[in-house]
């Protein structure tokens, strides 16, 4: 078979733009493999997989697949990577994972708006990305590694007691800036007296936006605003 590698226990099918698991590659090899790569195909659905139950290790970086992910059983699964796929539910993904995928110890969402991180928006920072690996642990609490960085005994004990709260990230700076009319830049002066021809006094009220988190009290005008 074309693009198919076969060592061992371990079988390849990389890069052969395929949209879904051939059903030959589980009928001649789905019965004694341990690890899997189906990595950069264009794979939509996982259909096809429970013919190989004895999964160790699954390789799925580099494809298509979105939020209606669907894993079959996989009891002996420790490995799995989903790096650079379409995945923005991260909840659902693992909760998922808990159900099916009770031995996994190592897991990598790199690539995925579902990981917030400067690989998806330079918008996300660091602290973006602790409160995932924190919601994270606390729905997975067996994992040793999470997208190649190994789980702290620290970061476990903050899962316990702090996971839960973790589950919404920082929203979009954008989101918070509501845009002028172009007709009419914006000017510290009310409205009301941007007009030469009038005169009148008038009382306005200064706008503020207010960014990053616990930004309360924390008051800053944007540049563009000035």
């Amino acid at each position: 078979m074309a693009g198919l590698v076969v060592s061992g226990t371990q079988v390849s099918y990389i890069g052969q733009d395929c949209r879904e698991i051939p059903e030959h590659l589980g009928r001649d090899c789905g019965h004694f493999a341990k690890r899997l790569d189906l990595s950069f195909n264009l794979l939509r659905s996982l259909e096809g997989l429970s013919a190989f139950g004895s999964l160790e290790e699954l390789i799925l970086d580099n494809n298509l697949l979105g939020n209606d992910l669907v894993l079959p059983g996989l009891p002996r699964l420790h490995t799995l990577t989903l790096n650079k796929n379409q995945i923005t539910d991260l909840e659902s993904l693992l909760d998922h994972l808990a159900k099916v995928t009770p031995a996994l110890e190592y897991l990598s969402l790199l690539g995925n708006v579902a990981c917030p991180n400067e690989l998806i928006s330079l918008e996300k920072d660091e602290e973006d990305y602790k409160r995932y690996r924190c919601f994270v642990l606390h729905k997975l609490p067996n994992l040793k590694f999470l997208d190649a960085r190994k789980v702290t005994r620290k970061e476990r004990e903050e899962a316990l007691v702090r996971g839960s709260f973790m589950k919404v990230v920082k929203p979009k700076a954008s989101s918070d800036h509501v845009e002028a009319p172009p007709e009419h830049p914006y000017t510290p002066l009310p409205s009301a007296s941007r007009d030469l021809t009038n005169h009148r006094g008038v009382l306005g009220k200064c706008r503020y936006v207010y960014y990053g988190k616990n930004s309360e009290g924390n008051r800053f005008i944007r540049d563009d605003q000035l």
